[in-house]
């Protein structure tokens, strides 16, 4: 029980920390996504605590990914107007962009020899945490190791997203919040509301859009990659 309570504490009190580093000092390698959890590495190594016993404390606290993800439903409700102007467009690249994310996971898994346990757990690293978890554990993967590699990917992504933009000849706001969205997920989407609000508004959108539809499509990928 304390150790439970000691683990939820440290969480919880780190990611705070790190949110104040990043407000005084605001760039993509002060992102609390990047620092709490290296600070929460640092301390379980110096402690000799194994995965194991950090995850059987702080175990709540991936259970709130669930209201989290509900609470996706309001960003989409605020953009209805974008999403009546723009829908087609958004589901061809919410598509495109995911067949994409996949398949390049998948051949890249693949030529690095990587276990099928890794391979599965790395498929849906562009898609944002509450969803990725779920489709992780639908389709075979370690949610827990799902969850590192879309911290990875968004950070990178969001990190060389304004460069991309720059070096792609994409001038509208809605191809450049679908690439931060599509690409980098969450982190993207911050990125993208830092440089313009409607890039951001769609960027936002089309992190919801993947993230539902590779949800709904979870169960197909299960039976195609096994």
């Amino acid at each position: 029980m304390l150790q439970a309570l000691f683990w939820s504490a440290l969480t919880i009190g780190l990611y705070q920390l790190s949110n104040l580093i990043h407000r005084r000092r605001s760039a993509w390698w002060t992102s609390p996504m990047l620092i709490a959890p290296s600070l929460l590495i640092l301390v379980a190594l110096l402690l000799h605590v194994s995965y194991r016993n950090y995850i059987t404390g702080t175990h709540w606290l991936v259970t709130l990914f669930a209201p989290a993800t509900v609470a996706f439903a309001i960003p989409i409700y605020e953009q209805k107007t974008l999403i009546r102007r723009y829908w087609p467009l958004l589901a061809v690249g919410v598509v495109v962009g995911s067949i994409t994310a996949i398949g390049s996971s998948w051949m890249l898994s693949t030529c690095l020899g990587l276990s099928d346990g890794l391979r599965l757990s790395l498929l849906p690293r562009s898609i944002s945490t509450p969803f990725a978890v779920v489709v992780s554990g639908e389709i075979g993967g370690t949610p827990s190791l799902t969850a590192m590699f879309v911290l990875v990917t968004g950070i990178f992504g969001a990190a060389i997203g304004e460069c991309v933009l720059a070096w792609l000849p994409l001038r509208s706001a809605l191809a450049g919040g679908a690439l931060f969205g599509m690409g980098a997920h969450a982190f993207g989407t911050a990125k993208a509301h830092q440089i313009d609000s409607e890039l951001g508004s769609i960027a936002g959108l089309v992190m919801v859009f993947v993230g539902l539809l590779n949800v709904l499509a979870a169960p197909f990928l299960a039976r195609s990659f096994h």
